[in-house]
């Protein structure tokens, strides 16, 4: 398993960041009142703004009038003294008055939920606008340019500690350069990146790169084997692919520990509405008695694999402590999944092999997986083998592929002895 892992009622949320936002038919950009009630935010800005209304001013004129100056020529000359002291008077309040409104207008009275004191450009105003729902609208986005014609997505996700130069998910992406038909598959690639480091090294080597927000949870370190951390994110991880059911796409999650060397699709089944790999195949599709792995399934959306879904995360609450892969070996017998219609095969691990249960003929074998293996070094060291068993058999002219009897040189650092 690696080292990973909206519907209502989940754990998992997709955050939104405080924007300036331009209101809808207005030609300039103000900020967005962080008080649920605008209005009332209002009465109170004015209420403590702590500008005082201006005192009237009266202009006092003396009782006599000079000798000399015509009578007519009075009342003029008194209104051009009043306009004269309102402009001086008021002029210098008005600004300072709307120095403070501002001022409070662009932060919380109590100082608690301070906006950005900067101004932004129409470009920028309605960049924000789309900012607050951009999390979801960013995953339709990139789900709608990756997937095929049937809408169907590869999926796999990525933390920093899989990310860095030469670990695990260069050389996942390097298999599908090396598999047979693998490469245009890139083309329907999304990496879901847990963490900032990962989403920044996936930008670097592919196109199709999604960031999902884990508030509160730092999941950019290696991740143990069934530990806190490590549940924590398979859990996310499942919960996130119910979310793409959800919206209309099937997919094939893969770990980002397997080797892709052939492309999958002719060796699924056509009917099937979960087909997943497997740790130990009893040699029937149809067998419960498969020890699952949910590192690699091909699902089809539809309202069986949804409500599946939500029951296997929901499940999590009856196994306290057990991962979403020995969840599911323990609900795929509950009568529920039957009753729901659920149809789920599982794959030959002649096909879909791993560490647990190799693929032992080269000619056949379409993803190995690095499963039964604790430890990124060991897994690391493993899976270079493996690529460089694969390569050197590329390289064999057609009739030696067909008459030697080929073998993997792995597992040596992952063991099924290292998990007792």
């Amino acid at each position: 398993m690696p080292s990973f892992t909206k519907p209502p009622g989940s754990a998992f949320k997709l955050h939104r960041r405080t924007f300036p936002l331009r209101f809808r038919g207005s030609g300039s950009s103000v900020y967005r009142c962080p008080f649920r009630r605008c209005g009332n935010y209002q009465r109170h800005r004015h209420r403590h703004s702590g500008m005082a209304k201006p005192p009237r001013h009266t202009l006092t004129m003396p009782s006599a009038h000079p000798r000399g100056i015509p009578t007519r020529a009075i009342p003029r000359a008194a209104a051009a003294l009043f306009f004269v002291t309102l402009v001086g008077v008021a002029l210098p309040l008005a600004v300072l008055h709307r120095a403070a409104v501002s001022r409070h207008s662009l932060e919380d009275p109590w100082g608690r939920y301070p906006l950005p004191l900067f101004a932004v450009d129409d470009e920028e105003s309605a960049q924000g606008d789309d900012d607050l729902d951009s999390e979801d609208l960013k995953l339709d986005r990139v789900l709608q340019k990756a997937s095929m014609r049937d809408n169907t997505v590869i999926l796999t996700t990525l933390n920093a500690a899989w990310a860095s130069p030469g670990s695990v998910i260069d050389l996942f992406v390097d298999s599908f350069h090396s598999g047979v038909r693998t490469s245009s598959l890139l083309n329907h690639l999304v990496i879901i990146a847990f963490d900032g480091d990962a989403y920044r090294q996936c930008a670097k080597i592919h196109h199709y790169c999604f960031a999902l927000g884990t508030e509160g949870v730092d999941f950019s370190e290696e991740k143990r084997f069934l530990t806190s951390g490590y549940l924590e994110m398979m859990w996310k991880r499942l919960d996130f692919l119910r979310l793409v059911l959800e919206k209309g796409y099937s997919f094939i999650f893969s770990d980002a520990d397997i080797m892709w060397f052939r492309n999958p699709f002719p060796h699924f089944y056509p009917n099937g509405d979960l087909q997943i790999a497997c740790d130990h195949y009893v040699g029937n599709a149809t067998d419960l008695r498969n020890i699952a792995n949910g590192g690699f399934n091909y699902v089809k959306s539809n309202e069986r694999t949804i409500e599946f879904y939500s029951f296997w995360y929901s499940s999590r609450l009856r196994y306290p402590g057990y991962h979403d892969q020995d969840v599911f070996n323990a609900i795929k017998h509950d009568p529920y999944v039957a009753d729901i219609g659920l149809e789920i095969k599982f794959l030959s691990t002649a096909y879909f092999g791993g560490f647990c249960e190799p693929s032992r003929d080269l000619n056949k074998v379409c993803t190995m997986h690095a499963n039964c293996c604790i430890g990124l070094r060991s897994k690391i060291h493993d899976l270079r083998i493996m690529m460089e068993d694969w390569k050197n058999y590329l390289s064999l002219p057609p009739s030696l592929k067909r008459l030697l009897t080929l073998s993997w040189r792995v597992p040596q650092n992952c063991s099924l002895s290292s998990l007792n």
